[in-house]
């Protein structure tokens, strides 16, 4: 029988961050001190070191991936492709005044996100592309071992959908908390497509 060898992938979102409520996407903001408490908080409670540490270059997910590897001893790498989605006009808009002055495009991204993009930003396509040919990579790069991934929120539910076979659409479904946690086993054996279990979400 082929050998079949066993990869996890914990995908962490970043913390809250200084500025409230807005749309950041490619918008560098730093951290709250709530923010960094909610991530050690969730990290205390994962047990052991992972084997590696991806991150985001965003601030908000890079400095707390680069403090957790140094404290862990564990390498960290820098990954341009998982960085958030560019949300465009809606950058740095609160939510409730985003959907007040572009209603009809509001109602397009969160009914049809597959297909409709924030105005003047990334292209749903191309983010969902970036991302899942990310993912994939990562998986097969530390096969066998356990890496975490210091993600953002519209990353994480991206590659929900990528991994467990869901429409894209059901990607505004999904709830991702600030420092929610999601854990995945991807099961490689050779000539097959590796398949992926989620264990948990929260």
């Amino acid at each position: 029988m082929a050998k079949v060898s066993k990869t996890q992938i914990d995908l962490l979102r970043h913390g809250a961050c200084e500025g409230g409520e807005i749309f950041r996407g490619s918008t560098d903001v730093a951290l709250s001190e709530l923010g960094w408490q909610q991530m050690h908080d969730k990290v205390a409670t994962m047990g052991p070191n992972w084997d590696h540490i991806v991150s985001s270059p965003l601030q908000r997910c890079q400095r707390f991936a680069e403090t957790l590897a140094s404290e862990q001893k564990t390498p960290v790498t820098v990954c341009n492709d998982l960085r958030e989605m560019h949300f465009g006009d809606w950058e740095g808009l609160p939510h409730d005044v985003a959907r007040q002055q572009y209603p009809q495009e509001w109602s397009d991204f969160w009914e049809s996100p597959a297909e409709a993009s924030p105005p003047n930003g990334e292209a749903m396509p191309d983010f969902c592309r970036r991302v899942t040919t990310e993912l994939d990579r990562i998986a097969e790069q530390y096969r066998g071992q356990s890496a975490l991934l210091v993600v953002h929120g519209a990353v994480i539910r991206v590659m929900i959908c990528h991994w467990l076979g869901m429409p894209m659409g059901a990607m505004t479904r999904l709830s991702v908390p600030y420092a929610g946690l999601t854990r995945f086993t991807v099961y490689h054996q050779e000539g097959k497509t590796p398949w992926v279990q989620l264990g948990s979400h929260y």
